[in-house]
């Protein structure tokens, strides 16, 4: 009976531990508003989306209030502020503070979110603080007074992906409550079982067998999501290079579980050698 109690206790550990790992790395990467800036970080360093990105920014600058005499000389002002955008010394700082407000945005209460946001389904990036900059940059240069807007917003992704956010948001930090489960079940099969070297062999198994599982899952997603196209070519562009770090990110988590694996597979392998050892020579 010990061995069977043993042996359910070593499979609930897995299989909560198969929930329990992913769920733990997107509360902690995408859910976590410092954890999601630091993985988007990478993408300030890709000049080409940056330009694009300071472009669109660029673009939808309000110049209404421009007498029309002076539209004509305000747009070359205009073109050369996209291309010395990512330049100035602020950029970072906008960058940075535009991945925070986008990321309160999609995280938010939808009851707290703007009429325009709140009707949007699918992920948002607010380049407000980009906008900002520019606006900022394009007055300096030419004398004029612009007002820069609180809000810029860019769909990103598909339709109903909102509701994959707010699922994430709900559920991510139950994960910690599976980690401790999967822990108690694992510690609770070695109290009981007879010979512990199993429990160590099973769990390296198991937790090799996550890690393969939980790459061929990465990278179907991985696929899945690159492979849809909002019709914005920045916004796709951003979800690709978020998609390549997530994915890279997640796969160190994934690589440290398959080291974990493997030492608690060769000490079960040790420990039985050793044991049976110790037997043979009490005969």
């Amino acid at each position: 009976m010990r061995t069977f109690v043993s042996a359910v206790a070593v499979i609930l550990g897995v299989l909560l531990s198969a929930v329990a790992v992913p769920a733990i790395w997107v509360d902690r990467n995408v859910v976590d508003e410092d954890g999601f800036v630091a993985m988007s970080a990478p993408l300030g360093q890709d000049a080409d989306f940056q330009q694009r990105l300071a472009a669109a920014a660029v673009g939808t600058i309000d110049t209404s209030s421009i007498p029309d005499a002076l539209a004509g000389l305000v747009q070359p002002v205009a073109e050369a502020a996209a291309g010395s955008l990512t330049g100035l010394p602020g950029y970072p700082a906008a960058w940075e503070e535009s991945l925070r407000k986008s990321h309160r945005l999609n995280f938010a209460d939808p009851a707290s979110l703007p009429a325009e946001a709140d009707t949007a389904t699918s992920l948002t990036l607010d380049v407000a603080p980009l906008v900002a900059l520019a606006v900022e940059e394009l007055s300096r240069t030419t004398g004029l007074k612009l007002e820069a807007p609180e809000q810029t917003l860019i769909n990103v992704g598909q339709p109903d992906q909102r509701q994959w956010i707010e699922r994430l948001s709900a559920y991510a930090p139950l994960a910690y409550s599976l980690a401790i489960g999967a822990g108690i079940a694992l510690a609770l099969a070695l109290v009981l079982a007879r010979r512990r070297w199993t429990v160590f062999f099973s769990a390296g198994v198991g937790a090799l067998v996550l890690a393969a599982l939980w790459t061929f899952g990465s990278q179907w997603a991985r696929g899945a999501v690159v492979g849809t196209a909002s019709g914005n070519e920045v916004a796709d562009r951003f979800k690709d290079a978020f998609v390549a770090a997530a994915s890279s990110s997640f796969q160190s988590w994934i690589s440290g579980t398959a080291v974990a694996g493997g030492v608690l597979l060769a000490s079960g392998l040790v420990i039985g050698i050793a044991s049976r050892g110790r037997r043979a020579l009490t005969r």
